[in-house]
């Protein structure tokens, strides 16, 4: 019996430090990664001063937009390769302050050439954000609530495209550069204390692995990402509906200050805190579409998905058909809009991650990534040419149509299985 007896004692330290530890990195990177929409979405209230300063025309900040998108998607796919083979203590803050210095590089240009140049590395270096993330969160969280989770760590989006166009939203009235020399100085200071306070996988800390993530026929490293990633037809269908997802959601965030000042004639100041009740609003979402999947859906993201969208493309459309209504109901329209596409903002990143399993969750997550941000063809330049061409009806146009055109990607996903680690899993779904 007292050669037993240490069990329970042992069981209860290593509960309580993955309670510890759990609950450390979630709040230590859902700040890091608020910081990295700082030094990224400043661009977007900064834009309506930066015409009028330098010049600049719609179509060229859409093509900075484009570009940067392009490169982060490209960027965040490599890095989520690297991210499940490297410390995410290292790459995590390593790419908040490349991002931090080239803001800070930004606030000092003026010309059309150096601003493209400068925003297009600023997208390379974003991409180092996510993957890391999506490591630690695989790693320390089972998958029975990691949707939950997540969608807990996903309102780190929300937070700081939140915050930041309100911080923004005073300072570009005193000076547009302003926008980037501040943020670029907070994101400094979040890099240093996120090489502090982050650790990597239990196991560098001593602590077994999280529960449910073994499996019995989990593939070689050399062959993981090969069969759990690129061979199965749902992280496809997953990633080009996440195209569609972003167009809606980056086509707002970015581009919603300026469609408010000068289609609705909305003052800059009051276009950001709509803009900002829109990512408040996307907090809600996302938490609510975490809950739902766990619990209502069994752990299959594509599903709740499949709901939110057609849920936000009701929001657009009455948004947009609506003009003349009072501002606090236009305003409410475009939060539940925000509120509806942040829940598959979060989920897909969720359900991919959950269908490689640890083993290539960033990988997984990258590729859906990259699909997200080749959407800023249409969300950044696509939508800035056509509104200086066709008008803002035009833009939203193609923001309802991208959110069906995504639901019914969605819809197609419906089969799949919670998640990809085969053996030790039963879900109440299953019979569903």
């Amino acid at each position: 019996m007292s050669a037993a007896s240490p069990a329970p004692a042992t069981a209860a330290s290593i509960s309580k430090q993955y309670r510890y530890w759990q609950t450390r990195l979630l709040l230590s990177t859902i700040a890091g990664y608020a910081l990295f929409y700082f030094v990224r979405k400043n661009l977007s209230v900064a834009m309506p001063a930066m015409e009028h300063d330098l010049g600049i025309t719609k179509s060229q900040l859409g093509l900075f937009l484009t570009l940067h998108g392009l490169l982060y998607g490209v960027s965040k796919f490599a890095n989520g390769i690297l991210g499940d083979r490297m410390n995410a203590r290292i790459l995590l803050p390593l790419g908040l302050a490349l991002c931090a210095a080239v803001n800070f590089a930004f606030g000092l240009n003026s010309t059309v050439f150096a601003l493209g140049a400068l925003w297009m590395l600023n997208g390379w270096f974003q991409g180092m954000g996510f993957p890391p993330c999506a490591r630690l969160m695989t790693h320390w969280f089972p998958p029975k609530v990691l949707a939950t989770k997540m969608s807990i760590w996903n309102s780190s989006h929300s937070v700081g495209a939140g915050l930041v166009v309100i911080l923004c939203g005073y300072l570009v009235q005193r000076d547009w550069r302003l926008c980037f020399h501040v943020p670029a100085a907070l994101a400094l200071a979040g890099a240093v204390v996120l090489a502090l306070v982050l650790r990597d996988t239990p196991e560098s800390m001593g602590l077994p692995p999280v529960e449910g993530t073994e499996s019995s026929n989990s593939p070689s490293p050399e062959h993981g990402i090969s069969r759990l990633v690129f061979r199965n037809p749902y992280i496809w269908l997953l990633a080009i509906a996440n195209f569609f997802v972003y167009t809606v959601r980056y086509g707002i965030l970015d581009w919603g200050p300026t469609f408010l000042k000068q289609a609705r004639h909305v003052d800059i100041g009051k276009a950001s805190w709509m803009v900002a009740a829109f990512e408040i609003a996307g907090i809600l979402g996302m938490l609510s579409s975490g809950w739902l999947t766990d619990h209502v859906f069994g752990g299959r993201g594509a599903r709740a998905c499949l709901v939110y969208m057609m849920l936000c493309m009701g929001s657009l459309l009455l948004f947009w058909r609506l003009p003349n209504v009072p501002l606090p109901v236009s305003a409410f329209l475009l939060c539940t809009a925000g509120f509806f596409i942040y829940g598959p903002q979060s989920l897909v990143g969720i359900a991919a991650a959950n269908l490689a399993t640890k083993r290539a969750a960033a990988s997984a997550v990258g590729l859906t990534g990259l699909f997200g941000y080749l959407s800023t063809v249409l969300s950044g330049v696509g939508v800035g040419s056509l509104v200086e061409s066709r008008g803002w009806d035009a833009g939203f146009l193609m923001f309802t149509v991208s959110a069906l055109v995504g639901g019914l990607l969605f819809a197609l996903c419906w089969p799949a299985l919670a998640d990809g680690y085969g053996a030790n899993r039963t879900r109440s779904s299953d019979a569903a």
